[in-house]
């Protein structure tokens, strides 16, 4: 696996988005993969010691991934992805949201406009994710809760669980 993988990430209060443009030392199908198959996802999308635990992933424009992030005392804080436009190995754009272990989504929270699209340069994948949050008050709320640092550890953990994939 190569060293010193391309990680940008920025904020852009002004028009309430984070932006991330992370680099894996994969072909854009693995990354794919990984990125939309709820056995791969729960491997990598959440920061150690915390888990994903998929209720139900139905990964189409229209479906949606219901999950919950399990802390490392059981507690869980759920979350739903509603699928609004997928391009095969390009692009997803999913409306995301906490919501309850329903998959009703909260109230108290703003939905986050996300897309997430994929190239393939040189036999590495670049994955831009644009997250577009409802309001500034979200966005300062994730900034300042680790956000950052949360998708580092989970994007890292993409990085071994592709590493194990290209093995086999």
């Amino acid at each position: 696996m190569k060293k010193n993988l391309l990680f940008e990430f920025s904020v852009d209060k002004e028009n309430k988005t984070i932006r991330i443009r992370r680099e894996f030392d994969a072909e854009v199908a693995l990354v794919w993969q990984a990125w939309t198959d709820p056995q791969f996802l729960e491997q990598w999308v959440a920061p150690k010691p915390w888990k994903a635990e998929t209720k139900s992933m139905d990964f189409r424009q229209g479906g949606h991934w219901h999950y919950a992030m399990v802390g490392p005392n059981g507690e869980k804080h759920w979350s739903r992805y509603d699928y609004v436009e997928i391009d095969p190995l390009k692009k997803i754009v999913e409306l995301r949201g906490f919501s309850d272990e329903n998959g009703n989504i909260s109230p108290d929270f703003p939905r986050t406009n996300c897309e997430n699209v994929f190239e393939e340069l040189d036999g590495n994948t670049f994955v831009s994710v644009t997250a577009e949050y409802g309001s500034l008050e979200v966005l300062e709320y994730m900034v300042s809760h680790g956000f950052k640092e949360g998708m580092s550890a989970s994007l890292g953990n993409l990085d071994e669980l592709l590493e194990q994939l290209q093995s086999r």
